[in-house]
């Protein structure tokens, strides 16, 4: 499979003309934030990728990480690799500067995050989950903690784990079991056992700062009684010294589908000295924090494998020469983008890849204003919109990365099976994104519940009045093919308003049948929201070619590319929304049909 390369001709369009920049750089901290900034930073960005990540992926993945005697080897050039990502300053890019960071809008970091995960996905988890790790010690522990480890957090001489799933704890940590010992000194000793932990152990840094819910020893059961610990794998002085290794070892490296070369560890604490993080029994609260960092950027990790999938599968298709369609003259064989089918088939990778991009982005740019806008009202309405969003970024951008992951080997036909095209290591890599920090139906519970029954559908409600302009704007222009996209954007903005008032109206009285249908209604949303995403490009690009500048082929490919999800995926609306408001009773039902 050929490397990576950066889609930075559509990166620039969305953050500049479909968002705008000027939704980031018009805030206090981001002024300097210029176009020629963001142009320079994606070039670097996507050098980095294809010149140091892409060329490991394949053979990072063949070879896996290795653990012998507790420590764990990680594929040839990775530590290299990790080592001149950190020297060039890409890990703290949307660290805020008072955390010791560059302080960029999270909507620039979000581009360079997708180009790691295009390139190299399991090399990208390591500097993900250390990101979510400084935002929740920054949040919330004290000051002494921030001194001893973040600064070594921040400049990446250390990385940061999330320790939350136990054996018999999956995604309910109401029964989490590891305990923690108060101490003399104010320590604690943390005893138990955590899996599934990413980067739990590696060989890139000499220390990694573990983030650890346990319980304090008579705590609440429950998730009342859990608090979050700081546990160091080596532990770290009041002056910063490093002192001894602490009792916590990893006992095992999971052997996995997919992300291979990412070590997902079992870590056995025996005793090891932690430090409490904010105050006793607030444990779920701060690491949300982290979680809901991590879910943006799981969805991140969709948009990830539809890029790829993408580029894999149209190398393949201009290039394998398969028979001739019907209704096309001359001698054949010709290429396979030729046939009918199987140009459906890119369309839907692309489009599907460009519509969760400019979502993801769209987030991310909320993201940014709810943090420094300075009216209080207008950070408020953004976290609103941001509360919305992150099932739907996470939830549906993964479903489709999948999707367009399953759909790259369909285009490779029986060569897509054989692991040498590399076509199956992205649908292996990318579908451990829509279990990630809590399933598609858990995201799905969180859409319909808090996001959406429990304010009475305020949020969503505005969000859908904003689609709904620019649908009408659409359709009332002289454009065909805006025409056609504003009159599907429409439809589908009824069927999500539609679906919106069946669950606000029956949150109490059928809540069994609201959450049978809550995995359809975030499909219905990312849809909806895709397609408004799509419309908005469309509309830019139409614009753009009237006025007789740009890169005329790429601007007609956006308006094509917006009608083919208008016509071919927007449509799936009208059956979500039945599935939602109709569907939920047979669910409810199916005793017998289970056995």
């Amino acid at each position: 499979m050929a490397d990576y390369v950066a889609p930075l001709q559509d990166m620039r369009f969305v953050l500049k003309d479909v968002i705008g920049l000027e939704a980031v750089n018009t805030l206090p901290p981001f002024a300097e934030v210029t176009e020629d900034v963001v142009d320079a930073i994606l070039e670097e960005a996507g050098r980095f990728a294809h010149e140091v990540l892409s060329p490991l992926n394949a053979a990072g993945d063949r070879a896996g990480s290795v653990l012998k005697e507790g420590a764990v080897t990680t594929p040839a050039g990775f530590r290299e690799a990790y080592q001149r990502f950190v020297a060039a300053g890409w890990g703290n890019m949307a660290v805020s500067a008072d955390a010791g960071g560059q302080g960029l809008p999270m909507a620039l970091a979000n581009a360079a995050e997708e180009m790691w995960g295009s390139a190299n996905i399991a090399f990208k988890l390591c500097p993900m989950l250390t990101l979510g790790a400084i935002e929740a010690l920054h949040a919330n522990a004290s000051p002494e903690l921030q001194e001893r480890f973040l600064p070594r957090m921040v400049s990446g001489e250390w990385t940061g784990t999330m320790n939350l799933t136990e054996p018999q704890a999956g995604s309910d940590l109401s029964l989490v079991k590891s305990r923690a010992t108060p101490q003399e000194d104010g320590t604690y000793r943390i005893t138990g056992q955590k899996i599934f932990i990413t980067y739990g152990e590696h060989d890139f840094t000499d220390n990694i700062v573990h983030t650890v819910l346990a319980r304090i020893d008579g705590a609440p059961p429950g998730v009342k009684g859990i608090s979050l610990f700081v546990v160091p794998k080596v532990q770290v002085g009041d002056d910063g010294s490093v002192g001894e290794r602490n009792a916590v070892r990893c006992i095992a490296i999971e052997h996995k589908l997919g992300i291979r070369a990412s070590p997902t560890a079992v870590l056995s604490y025996e005793g090891a000295v932690g430090h409490l993080v904010g105050k006793a029994h607030h444990g779920l609260e701060y690491m949300f924090i982290m979680m809901n960092a991590a879910r943006l950027s799981v969805g991140l990790e969709g948009v990830s494998a539809c890029e790829r999938a993408y580029q894999a599968a149209r190398a393949w298709a201009r290039d394998r020469l398969q028979g001739k369609p019907a209704g096309i003259a001359g001698a054949g064989p010709l290429p396979i983008d030729r046939h009918p089918d199987v140009r459906r088939m890119l369309l839907t990778i692309k489009a599907l890849g460009e519509a969760s991009r400019a979502l993801a982005y769209q987030a991310a740019v909320y993201v940014d204003r709810s943090r420094h806008h300075p009216d209080e009202a207008e950070r408020r309405r953004c976290q609103a919109l941001v509360d919305l969003l992150t099932p739907v970024v996470k939830g549906w951008s993964t479903e489709v990365g999948v999707e367009a992951a399953s759909l790259g080997i369909q285009v490779h036909g029986g060569m897509g099976f054989i692991e040498e095209t590399g076509a199956a290591q992205i649908l292996r890599d990318a579908r451990i994104a829509t279990i990630y920090e809590g399933t598609t139906g858990i995201q799905a519970n969180d859409l319909v519940g808090r996001k959406t029954a429990r304010e009475g559908g305020r949020t969503m409600a505005e969000l859908i009045a904003r689609m709904q302009e620019t649908a009408s704007s659409l359709a009332g222009t002289p454009d065909r093919d805006l025409q056609a996209i504003g009159k599907r954007l429409g439809e589908g903005i009824g069927q999500l308003s539609s679906a919106t008032r069946w669950i606000v109206d029956n949150a109490e009285a059928r809540p069994l049948e609201i959450a049978a249908g809550a995995v359809a209604y975030l499909k219905l949303s990312g849809y909806v929201m895709g397609g408004w995403m799509m419309a908005r490009a469309a509309d830019v690009a139409v614009k753009k070619l009237a006025q007789g500048g740009g890169d005329v082929a790429f601007l007609e490919g956006k308006r094509a590319t917006a009608r083919f999800y208008a016509e071919q995926l927007l449509s799936q609306s009208a059956w979500l929304a039945q599935v939602v408001m109709h569907g939920g009773e047979s669910v409810l039902v199916t005793d017998a049909a289970l056995g």
